[in-house]
């Protein structure tokens, strides 16, 4: 099948930008298009950007592989569309995602020992970014189930818990809102935990190893060119990361999913 032929309509990349995101699609078809017709060009196909605000329509789509190409946050969607829906690995977001956890500045805690016992405020249970800081404080010898958990419904929260004295040390997400803010809010990281990779961008069963490697090629191209290091900018990343798949399908089994 020559990359020219794979179809005979026009492919389809759904965007999720996770709870953090927009809800404005024409937003988001301006900020990801430009993403779309790179990749398009390097497999001869048109690429239509089409956001998926919702977590069960992400999923849906996934399982029943109706998105022939998907780029979604948090992790756990891609890689469960790829160890469940036969999905393939194209690539991930440069830099990688990490839990932080984060302090007051003026906190006595130093080191992970010295949270044990604390209060530890974390995003709701359910979510992909406290199953993340609990792997990692599982790894670190923290058992989150022996601990005292304030759950807050968004990251945003977390800075307020702290802040009065709800709780002692908080998990947010290395590329959430809270974390670039960190030096408005007199807060400072304590931890920042192991990487992982982050916006995970996955292909359905039709497209070809050939297609995929030049999908792939193209990408890792992006920053080299004005227009390229512009698609970037618009996307809000440093480039794409070719090499992540191992450390992708890692991801479920460390999260304990």
């Amino acid at each position: 099948m020559g990359l020219e032929t794979a179809w005979s309509r026009d492919v389809m990349l759904a965007i999720s930008e996770g709870s953090s995101g927009g809800t404005d699609h024409a937003r988001v078809i301006a900020k990801y298009q430009g993403l779309a017709d790179a990749i398009g060009q390097s497999i001869g196909q048109k690429v239509n950007v089409v956001f998926i605000r919702e977590f069960a329509a992400l999923e849906d789509g996934l399982k029943n592989q109706r998105f022939d190409l998907a780029i979604a946050r948090p992790s756990d969607y891609p890689a469960r569309g790829m160890r469940d829906h036969g999905y393939q690995y194209v690539a991930s977001a440069r830099p990688d995602g990490h839990c932080m956890l984060i302090v007051p500045k003026d906190s006595p805690y130093r080191t992970l020992a010295d949270i044990k016992g604390k209060r530890i405020v974390l995003p709701d249970a359910a979510s992909y970014m406290a199953k993340f800081c609990g792997a990692e404080l599982r790894d670190q010898g923290i058992d989150l189930s022996k601990e005292r958990i304030e759950w807050v419904r968004e990251q945003g929260a977390v800075p307020f818990y702290l802040n009065n004295k709800f709780g002692d040390v908080g998990g947010v997400a290395s590329y959430s809102g809270v974390a670039k803010a960190l030096n408005n809010t007199d807060h400072r990281v304590l931890h920042t935990s192991v990487s992982q990779p982050y916006f995970p961008l996955i292909a359905n069963q039709s497209f070809t190893a050939a297609q995929i490697a030049a999908m792939q090629s193209a990408l890792r191209a992006l920053p080299e060119t004005e227009p390229g290091r512009d698609v970037l900018k618009n996307v809000g990343i440093q480039g794409f990361d070719t090499s992540t798949e191992k450390r992708l399908r890692n991801l479920l089994p460390w999260l304990g999913l």
